[in-house]
């Protein structure tokens, strides 16, 4: 159930997705930055931390 949430959060809001599986460290931050500029690669990235790595 927690996954689920956390990969439609990763979706939607991949800062979000992110900080709560891993909070506000050095991954939040570098999602954060990467949706500003464009939402693709935030939510690659998201993907990635919370799922594969």
């Amino acid at each position: 159930m927690a996954n689920l949430l956390i990969l439609i959060a990763t979706i939607f809001v991949p800062p979000l997705g992110v900080a709560l599986k891993h909070g506000l460290d050095r991954d939040f931050w570098i999602n954060l930055v990467l949706t500003l500029i464009l939402f693709v690669p935030g939510l690659i990235h998201g993907l990635y931390v919370n799922f594969l790595r």
